[in-house]
C-alpha cells in the first residue's frame, strides 16, 4: 500500500505526539519499526567500529599515561592537537563467592555482624524455583515478588517474517 508524500518518517517521530503515532496505519507502524531497527543496528555497528579505531589510536598512549600516573585503572587525560582525550579504564572487581561465604561464617563465629563488612543477598533462579516440589515452593512463596518487565511490541506481517 503506497503512502502519501506527507507520511511521517522516522525522523518526524520525535516531533509527533504518542497518540498521533498510535493512530497511524499498522502497515506504516511496521515499516517505521523495521526502519528504526535497521538504523539502530547500523548505528551500533558504526559505534563499534569507531570505538575500535579509537582504541587502536589511543590505547597505548593511555596505558603509558596511566602507568606514568601510577594508576592501573581509572581516568586519565592527555592532549591530541586541540583536543583532550579522556581515557577511562574502569575497575571491575569480582569476588569469590565461596571464599566470601567462608569469611562471613568466620565473622559470625567470632561474634561480629557480617553486615558491617559485606552486603549479603540471596537469589533464587526462576528456573530452579519452578523445578522445586510444591511443598518447598510454598515455604518460599511469601518471600517472592513477581514484577512485570517492560512491554515489547513487535509488528510482524502475517504469513511469515520479512
Amino acid at each position: 500500500m503506497p503512502f502519501p508524500a506527507n507520511t511521517p518518517t522516522v525522523d518526524d517521530l520525535p516531533g509527533l505526539g504518542l497518540q498521533d503515532i498510535a493512530q497511524l496505519p499498522v502497515e506504516l507502524l511496521a515499516i517505521l519499526q523495521r526502519e528504526i531497527d535497521e538504523r539502530m543496528a547500523r548505528t551500533k555497528a558504526a559505534k563499534a567500529r569507531l570505538d575500535g579505531a579509537l582504541t587502536v589510536r589511543y590505547a597505548t598512549r593511555a596505558a603509558e599515561e596511566r602507568q606514568a600516573a601510577g594508576k592501573d585503572t581509572g581516568t586519565i587525560r592527555f592532549d591530541d592537537g586541540d583536543f583532550t582525550v579522556v581515557a577511562d579504564l574502569p575497575k571491575r572487581v569480582d569476588w569469590d563467592q565461596d571464599r566470601l561465604a567462608a569469611m562471613v561464617e568466620r565473622i559470625t563465629a567470632a561474634g561480629d555482624d557480617p553486615a558491617q563488612y559485606v552486603d549479603i543477598a540471596f537469589k533464587v533462579p526462576e528456573r530452579k524455583y519452578a523445578a522445586w516440589p510444591d511443598a518447598i515452593r510454598a515455604g518460599f512463596e511469601p518471600a517472592r515478588t513477581v514484577r512485570p518487565g517492560t512491554l515489547k511490541i513487535e509488528i510482524v506481517p502475517q504469513g511469515g517474517d520479512q
